[in-house]
């Protein structure tokens, strides 16, 4: 063998060795970002419906607050990492912050529509597990693949699939069989839970409409402009504190001049506001290193932990048969939706 030739050997080795690692990295990073959604998703609505229900000396924490705690820890999380995008450079961070936010008001002021409504959502949130099982709240709550799916064709003219058009008459359906009133005995901590079951369907109901709108016109935004998803989050994260502060003095403001802003505040209440701050940063993760049909893998999971959690730990809930008939079509549904079937090739004309 040629001298010429050798050398093409081993550089096609080294490509195809190169090409292997950078596949195994990339699926490396797509399990890991589904295993933090699934620990996020979870944990976040665990914790947060648990913080809500436990029974504590003095006044509990408010919600409000949390809501705009947690928008600042977004802002301080993506001015972060825009810092090393800038290769960890103070000026260049000054730089880009000042030419994408201060000098484009028009661009930036885009974001105080969403920005309102996932602030309504957030809020939203808390009422519905201060009123709902962890376990119904998750199944209810991906009826907002629905409204998302709905906001798209209608403003993004996103044309869906007769796959998907199926997947959300399941949806519906499963969400209606969770939602169905038992005449089961065998609740009693549903009859002993804060507040009513009622208040916390309406709480989900509205937070998935303002979810599916505000997360469209979100894409929409981003589609439109080159500016990054961390400097849009940022954005968002500026008007939120604002819209969010407006809530906790138009709201709370009795309680706070009372108590004080942190009033209520513990180990658990930070934990909470961490999740709900990262929550979003997670997501942008997802969407950039997996796909559909493991966002609803993860989902499932979520779902799944949710009910065991819920009736072993926190034990404010009693799956019933007709609620595990909901819960695997929302789980179908939810795969369903994501699964994108390959159009059969050509045949061979003879």
């Amino acid at each position: 063998m040629s001298p010429a030739r050798k050398m093409s050997n081993k550089l096609e080795k080294k490509r195809k060795s190169k090409k292997g690692k950078g596949q195994e990295m990339s699926a490396n990073l797509k399990y890991l970002s589904l295993g933090i959604l699934v620990f996020q998703t979870t944990s976040l609505v665990l914790t947060m419906r648990y913080s809500r229900t436990l029974k504590e000396e003095g006044p509990r924490y408010l919600s409000s607050t949390a809501v705009v705690i947690a928008e600042l820890l977004k802002i301080l999380a993506c001015v972060l990492l825009v810092y090393k995008d800038s290769k960890c450079n103070l000026r260049t961070l000054n730089r880009v912050l000042r030419d994408e936010i201060l000098n484009k008001p028009m661009e930036t002021l885009k974001l105080a529509i969403p920005s309102g409504i996932y602030t309504l959502q957030n809020n939203l949130l808390y009422v519905a597990l201060s009123n709902l099982d962890a376990a119904t709240y998750q199944v209810t709550y991906q009826l907002k693949i629905l409204t998302t799916a709905l906001f798209s064709v209608s403003m993004l003219s996103k044309k869906l699939g007769v796959y998907q058009w199926l997947s959300l008459v399941i949806l519906m359906t499963g969400v209606a069989f969770v939602q169905w009133p038992s005449d089961s005995q065998a609740t009693p901590a549903k009859e002993h839970s804060a507040g009513s079951q009622f208040v916390g369907l309406i709480a989900v109901l509205i937070a998935c409409f303002s979810s599916g709108f505000a997360g469209v016109y979100f894409e929409k935004i981003l589609k439109e402009t080159k500016q990054s998803v961390w400097i849009r989050n940022i954005q968002l994260g500026f008007f939120g504190s604002i819209f969010g502060l407006m809530g906790v003095y138009i709201y709370d403001g009795e309680q706070l001049s009372k108590n004080g802003f942190f009033q209520g505040y513990n180990k658990l209440t930070w934990v909470v506001v961490v999740l709900q701050a990262l929550g979003g940063l997670v997501i942008a993760a997802v969407i950039k290193y997996a796909d559909n049909i493991l966002k609803g893998f993860a989902t499932s999971l979520s779902i799944i932990l949710s009910t065991l959690i819920s009736y072993f730990w926190l034990q404010d809930f009693v799956p019933t048969s007709v609620f595990f008939l909901g819960a695997i079509l929302v789980i179908a549904a939810t795969f369903l939706y994501g699964y994108d079937p390959k159009p059969a090739g050509n045949p061979i004309k003879a």
